[in-house]
C-alpha cells in the first residue's frame, strides 16, 4: 500500500518533486535499481498521490555480482525492487537492457583499459542507459517526470534548471552527472539531493521497506569482487599481453608485467619493482608498446588537461570562479577555462596550481560554487614538470 505522507515527520513529499499541483493528476516515473535510495524515493512519490511507476533496467548477469548485495539491476536487485513496488502498491516493470548495456559500458570499459586510459562506466552508463533510455521509457508512459535516487540537488535558476552538488557532501553524486543535458534536467527530478542518508534510511524503515539495512552499492556494479582485470580479460583477453615497466627517466627496464590492463596513472602498490632508491608511480602507459611508465611522484604534477566531448549545464557564470574535480573523491581545485565548453567541443583546464594523479580516461567535472556548469572526458595532460 502507498505510505501515508504523516510517516516522513514534517517533510512533505510533493515539495520534493516539483511539480505543479494537483499531484493526483500527475504521472512519475522512478528509476528503481532495488537499492534503499531508489525504494525511497517511490515511497516519497506514492506519498504525494501520484499515479507511481517503477522501472528497472536489468542491465548485466556477470555471475556472482547477481547475487551480490550492494549490486544493482541484476539478480538480488530485481526481486527487491519488485518487492519494494508490490508493498507500495505500485505497477512495477523490468526491461531487459542487457545488450545495450554490454557495448556502451562494458566493452567500452574494456577498451579503455586495454588503451591505458583509467574509465569510468558509471559516468557511461548515466548519459546511455539510465539517463537517455530509461527518460525515453518515462516519456513513452506519459510521466510527468523520472525520479531517481542519486544525491545532486535540481535547483531552479534565472536561466532554467540547474544541478547543484547535494546537501549532503558524504554523499554528493553530482561528479557523476555532469553529462546530464539541460533537455533531461528539465524532466529528471532527485529527491533524496537534500537529505543525509541517515534520514533515507530512517524514511525506509517507516515505510516498511525490506531494504532499509540494504549495504550501499560498492565499486563497480558489474564487477562481482573488484577484479577489474578479470572482467576486462573476460570481454578482451588480448588485455593480459605482458609487457616491460620501464623508468620514464632513464629508460632502464625495471621489471615486467602481465597486462597493461593491471595499472593505472598514479598507483604505486602491486609495481613489485623494489630495491629502487626512491618511490615509484605508474606515471604513464605506452599501450601499444605494452609499457608501463613508472617514475618519482613528482612527475605525476600536471599543470593542464585536455577535455573532449564536453557538456555545459546552464550559463558559464561571469564572476563566480571555477572549480573542477578530476576524480570522484578529489577535493574541487581553482581551474581556468581555454576554450568553448558544451556541445561536444574540446577544451584545456588549467589548473591554478599542478593537480596529481590526472589520467586520461577521466572526468573533468567543472563547478560554480555548488552548481555543476559541465565537464569532459580527459584526453591528454600536459606535465608541470617536462622530461
Amino acid at each position: 500500500m502507498s505510505p501515508d505522507a504523516d510517516l516522513f515527520n514534517g517533510l512533505d513529499p510533493a515539495d520534493l518533486f516539483q511539480l505543479p499541483a494537483p499531484l493526483s493528476a500527475r504521472r512519475i516515473v522512478v528509476a528503481m535499481s532495488g537499492g534503499v535510495d531508489s525504494s525511497v524515493v517511490a515511497a516519497l512519490a506514492a506519498a504525494t498521490g501520484a499515479e507511481t511507476i517503477g522501472i528497472t533496467l536489468q542491465l548485466y548477469d556477470y555471475g556472482a555480482a547477481t547475487g551480490r548485495k550492494g549490486a544493482c539491476c541484476a539478480g538480488d536487485d530485481i526481486r527487491d525492487a519488485r518487492a519494494v513496488a508490490d508493498r507500495l502498491g505500485i505497477a512495477h516493470y523490468v526491461f531487459d537492457h542487457e545488450s545495450a548495456f554490454r557495448e556502451e559500458v562494458v566493452d567500452r570499459f574494456a577498451d579503455d583499459y586495454l588503451a591505458g586510459r583509467t574509465p569510468i562506466p558509471c559516468i557511461r552508463c548515466n548519459m546511455g542507459p539510465k539517463f537517455t533510455d530509461l527518460l525515453q521509457m518515462a516519456r513513452d508512459l506519459g510521466a510527468d517526470c523520472l525520479a531517481t535516487g542519486h544525491y545532486v540537488r535540481r535547483v531552479e535558476g534565472p536561466a532554467g534548471s540547474e544541478l547543484h552538488r547535494a546537501a549532503d557532501p558524504a554523499r554528493d553524486q553530482s561528479y557523476f552527472l555532469y553529462g546530464t543535458t539541460e533537455a533531461q534536467l528539465d524532466f529528471l527530478r532527485f529527491p533524496l539531493g537534500g537529505l543525509p542518508k541517515t534520514e533515507t534510511r530512517r524514511l525506509a524503515e517507516a515505510a516498511g521497506l525490506r531494504v532499509a539495512d540494504k549495504p550501499d552499492s560498492q565499486d563497480i556494479c558489474f564487477v562481482p569482487d573488484g577484479d577489474y582485470a578479470k572482467i576486462v580479460r573476460s570481454v578482451r583477453p588480448e588485455g593480459a599481453a605482458p609487457g616491460d615497466i620501464v623508468h620514464v627517466e632513464t629508460g632502464a627496464v625495471l621489471g615486467s608485467h602481465q597486462g597493461v590492463i593491471h595499472y593505472t596513472v598514479g598507483q604505486r602498490r602491486g609495481l613489485e619493482i623494489g630495491g629502487q632508491p626512491e618511490p615509484l608511480y605508474v606515471v604513464g602507459i605506452d599501450a601499444p608498446s605494452r609499457r608501463v611508465l613508472v617514475g618519482p611522484r613528482h612527475l605525476l604534477a600536471v599543470a593542464s588537461a585536455r577535455i573532449i566531448e564536453t557538456n555545459r549545464i546552464g550559463p558559464l557564470p561571469e564572476e563566480v570562479p571555477l572549480t573542477a574535480k578530476v576524480r570522484s573523491l578529489a577535493k574541487p581545485v581553482p581551474v581556468t577555462l581555454e576554450g568553448p565548453l558544451g556541445e561536444g567541443a574540446e577544451t584545456t583546464l588549467r589548473f591554478a596550481n599542478p593537480e596529481y594523479g590526472v589520467a586520461p580516461g577521466q572526468a573533468a567535472v567543472i563547478y560554480a560554487g555548488e552548481r555543476v556548469v559541465g565537464g569532459g572526458w580527459i584526453e591528454d595532460t600536459t606535465p608541470a614538470t617536462p622530461l
